[in-house]
């Protein structure tokens, strides 16, 4: 259970990468639009961490 929860985590902080930091760097819009775009992306990468330690803490409270 503890390997397909990291497992699901890991794909979407690769996903996030993926088309989150690609049109950032590539694409062809404003500057104000690079920002907002980074600005999203970098929420959902704190959102994934926030999710990652909370699981970290129930399966380590699992544990014992």
């Amino acid at each position: 259970m503890k390997i397909l929860v990291y497992g699901i985590i890991i794909l979407l902080f690769l996903a996030v990468t993926f088309f989150g930091v690609g049109p950032i760097l590539l694409a062809d819009g404003t500057v104000e639009e690079r920002i907002w775009t980074s600005v999203v992306v970098l929420g959902i990468y704190i959102g994934l961490t926030i999710l990652l330690i909370v699981c970290r803490r129930f399966f380590k409270r699992d544990e014992r």
